[in-house]
């Protein structure tokens, strides 16, 4: 009797280890992990009574189509789950979010044209994942930056067109990358990964097989053969303009600001205009072709062709004017920083506000690929001189703007 009992004792401990599927084979590996072989049974779901204990789940070649928030709740221990060769096309927000554990995921082969991204946060210590032969037409830029054990990214055989600039970085252990028999469209939106490619040590299987679907003139080439030429990146040009130098203006001034921008794509020109009482972003032209200006950026005039003006300047107006060029390569931008100044000899005023001043002869001041690669811009600062109170012509007091007593200075970088 005491060796039946001891039997009996002995079936209960081990049941809940051993719990498994009547459709799956379940036994224990020499390293002791627990496998669950579920792979080609015609299953169209993930199949319940899964031991906790499971390490290794194969769930491939089955009709599963749907992956929902508590499909893997049984097994919060998994690190190899094998779902290729599915007909997986939903995958809700949470199914992998809780098995932190997990270190080789296989997608493959499958429907999917939506990923929960958000769930790979959780899964730091991801060494494979393979994600090819499903239908992702994007990226976002972050997908992947919580992977820090990532070693092998297969992404081939997708609709991607593009990837974000910096899809792949902040993944220190990526030694291998599929991206081929994707339909890129090699505008200078992936420009970036030519460049990329060209200083990685990261290997890329089949590299020669990347080609571009668009534009036709790329058409059949492989995404690192984009010429360089059709892609360069920003340069602009800041320049004050007036043709009132020598003369007084008795009805206020308008400050009139040349943005000059060069680069291919040709870039599109935006303005930030910090003042003391208002932050203003315009991006494109605001006055349309009959003179009529937006409404709620009326103190700014932008035209089509680069050049603001700022009617009445006054010291309200003070302030920081950035023109910023951008285009698929990237951005550049200068500023300047245009003061009114109260006395008789501004430049004076200047220095002792700013000590690190200096003179600068010219009128304009630029932001190129041969200048700081860091595009922080200068700080160029256009000092207004407004001499003491004058008679105007009508007998009245009005000040004087002698607009030919333009400084510019260059100070310490924004």
């Amino acid at each position: 009797m005491r060796p039946l009992l001891c039997c009996l004792g002995l079936v209960m401990l081990l049941g809940p280890c051993l719990a498994c599927p009547s459709a799956c084979s379940c036994s224990t590996k020499k390293n002791g992990r627990l496998l669950a072989e579920c792979a080609y049974k015609d299953l169209q779901e993930v199949p319940e009574g899964l031991s906790s204990n499971v390490t290794i789940l194969t769930l491939s070649a089955n009709r599963i189509g749907w992956l929902g928030q508590g499909s893997f709740a049984e097994v919060p221990e998994v690190q190899s789950l094998w779902l290729g060769y599915n007909q997986i096309g939903v995958v809700e927000p949470g199914a992998f979010a809780l098995l932190v554990h997990l270190k080789n995921l296989d997608l493959s082969h499958n429907k999917i044209a939506d990923f929960p991204w958000q769930d790979l946060q959780n899964l730091s210590g991801l060494q494979i994942l393979k994600m090819n032969n499903n239908r992702l037409a994007g990226l976002p830029r972050d997908a992947f930056r919580s992977l820090k054990d990532l070693r092998s990214l297969w992404l081939n055989d997708n609709e991607l067109t593009t990837l974000a600039e910096g899809t792949f970085d902040n993944l220190p252990s990526l030694s291998q990358l599929q991206i081929f028999n994707n339909p890129f469209n090699c505008s200078c939106k992936v420009f970036w990964l030519k460049k990329w490619t060209e200083n990685t040590s990261v290997s890329i299987t089949k590299g020669g097989s990347t080609l571009c679907v668009a534009p036709g003139r790329l058409k059949g080439r492989a995404v690192t053969d984009i010429p360089d030429h059709h892609c360069v990146a920003p340069s602009v040009q800041l320049t004050y303009l007036s043709n009132l130098d020598n003369t007084v203006a008795y009805d206020g001034l308008t400050l009139t600001l040349h943005c000059s921008v060069a680069g291919s794509p040709p870039p599109e020109i935006r303005w930030k205009i910090q003042t003391s009482s208002r932050r203003v972003e315009i991006n494109g032209p605001n006055v349309a072709r009959d003179g009529n200006v937006k409404q709620s950026q009326e103190r700014f005039w932008v035209f089509k062709n680069g050049t603001m003006a700022i009617p009445n300047f006054s010291k309200e107006d003070e302030g920081i004017y950035t023109c910023l060029a951008v285009n698929d390569v990237g951005m550049r931008d200068v500023s300047v920083n245009v003061a009114l100044a109260g006395s008789e000899n501004p430049a004076e005023d200047l220095l002792r506000d700013d000590p690190l001043a200096s003179h600068l002869g010219g009128q304009s001041c630029y932001k190129g690929d041969e200048m700081d690669p860091s595009g922080a811009g200068e700080k160029l600062v256009i000092v207004y001189h407004m001499p003491r109170e004058s008679k105007g012509r009508a007998g009245g007091t009005v000040p004087q703007v002698p607009l030919g007593t333009l400084l510019l200075a260059l100070g310490i970088a924004l």
